[in-house]
C-alpha cells in the first residue's frame, strides 16, 4: 500500500508540473525567455527535472536573465539528484571549466560518471579524455580506450579520431595501424578535421595503408578546408615537394600563408624560406626576416639561424623595416601580414 501511495504522489506531482513545463518549452522555443523561465520556475520549483535542467541552462547561458552559474548548479544538481544525465553532465563541465566554481577535476570526474554510466555519448567522451590525459584521475590509457569505445559506438566523431590515435601509438591497446585508420575513416567521414588530418598523415606514411600521396593529399584539402593549421601546413609541404600533386610553389606559398596567419611557426619559417629563395613568390628579403622573426616567438632554432643568415646580405634600413613588419603582425596575430 505505501508504495502504491508513493507511485500515486509521484504521478500526481508529475501531472501538476507537466503544463507548467509544457508552457515553458513552448516559450522558449519562440524566444519568449521571460515566460519561460515563470513557467519553468514553477515546475522546477514541483520537483520537474526537466524544468531544473532547462531553467539551469538558461542561468548558465545567460538566456532572459543574468548569468548566474551558482543558481545554474542550484537547478542542475536538483536535476542530477533525479538522475538527469545531461543535468550530471552539465555539472562535469562546469567543475571542468571553473565555471562559478574552483577547477575541480575530481569532482567533474564524478559527474561525468554518473552521466556517462546512463549512456550519455557527451560524457563517455569527457571521461575518456579526462582518464587520457589524467585529469581529475590517475592517467589511465586503457581506461580512457573503455569509454572512447563507448562513445564511439553511438556514433560519437571525436571518440573515433581519438581512438585512431591510441591505436596509431598502442597506448592502452595493442598498436594497430589498420584499426587506427579504419577508426579514422569513421570520423573523416562524418567531417572530424582531427580525423581527416590524421587519415592523410596515415596515407602519406603508408601506416596500416599502402602509401599513396595523392589520397593523403585528398585528406589534407579536406581537414584544410575547415582551417586545421597542420594539414595548411602539411598540404605546402606536398606542394613544395610535388608528392601527390604536380610541383608547384605558389600554392605551397598559399597554403604557408594559411597556417602561418593560425600562428604556425613551421609555416612561418618556409614561408620565409619561400622568399629568401623567391619560390612562388618574388624573392624578398625583408619578408623573409619577417617570417623567421615571427618563427623566433616560439623558439624555432632553424629560424633563428635563417635569420641571421639572411640579415648579413640586408641593409640596416630593411632590417629595421623588417622587425617593425614582424612587430605589428605580431600586434594583429599573425592576420593580414603579408
Amino acid at each position: 500500500m505505501k508504495k502504491l501511495l508513493a507511485v500515486l504522489t509521484l504521478l500526481f506531482a508529475s501531472s501538476a508540473w507537466a503544463g507548467d513545463f509544457e508552457d515553458g518549452l513552448a516559450a522558449y522555443k519562440k524566444q519568449d525567455y521571460a515566460v519561460a523561465i515563470a513557467k519553468y520556475g514553477l515546475a522546477a520549483a514541483q520537483g520537474s527535472p526537466d524544468a531544473q535542467l532547462n531553467l539551469g541552462s538558461m542561468y548558465d547561458n545567460g538566456q532572459g536573465v543574468v548569468q548566474d552559474y551558482a543558481e545554474a548548479i542550484r537547478l542542475y544538481k536538483l536535476a542530477a539528484a533525479q538522475g538527469e544525465a545531461k543535468a550530471q553532465f552539465n555539472l562535469g563541465n562546469i567543475y571542468r571549466n571553473g565555471k562559478g566554481v574552483v577547477q575541480d577535476y575530481p569532482e567533474a570526474v564524478r559527474w561525468y560518471k554518473l552521466s556517462a554510466a546512463q549512456g550519455a555519448v557527451k560524457a563517455q567522451f569527457n571521461l575518456g579524455s579526462m582518464y587520457d590525459n589524467g585529469r581529475g584521475v590517475g592517467q589511465d590509457y586503457a581506461e580512457a580506450v573503455r569509454w572512447y569505445m563507448l562513445a564511439a559506438a553511438q556514433g560519437d566523431v571525436r571518440a573515433q579520431a581519438n581512438l585512431g590515435v591510441m591505436f596509431r601509438n598502442g597506448q592502452g591497446v595493442v598498436q594497430d595501424y589498420a584499426q587506427a585508420v579504419h577508426l579514422y575513416k569513421l570520423s573523416a567521414a562524418q567531417g572530424n578535421a582531427n580525423a581527416q588530418f590524421n587519415l592523410a598523415l596515415m596515407y602519406g606514411k603508408g601506416q596500416g595503408v599502402a602509401q599513396d600521396y595523392a589520397e593523403a593529399v585528398r585528406w589534407y584539402e579536406l581537414a584544410a578546408a575547415q582551417g586545421d593549421a597542420d594539414a595548411q601546413f602539411n598540404l605546402g609541404l606536398m606542394y613544395g615537394k610535388g608528392q601527390g600533386v604536380g610541383l608547384d610553389y605558389a600554392e605551397a606559398v598559399r597554403w604557408y600563408k594559411l597556417a602561418a596567419a593560425q600562428g604556425d611557426t613551421e609555416a612561418q619559417l618556409n614561408l620565409g624560406v619561400k622568399y629568401g629563395n623567391g619560390q612562388g613568390v618574388q624573392q624578398d628579403y625583408v619578408r623573409n626576416h619577417m617570417w623567421m622573426n615571427l618563427a623566433t616567438i616560439n623558439g624555432n632554432a632553424m629560424a633563428i639561424k635563417n635569420r641571421d643568415i639572411v640579415e648579413a646580405q640586408m641593409t640596416p634600413k630593411q632590417i629595421s623595416l623588417a622587425k617593425k613588419m614582424a612587430a605589428d603582425c605580431q600586434a594583429r596575430k599573425f592576420k593580414n601580414c603579408d
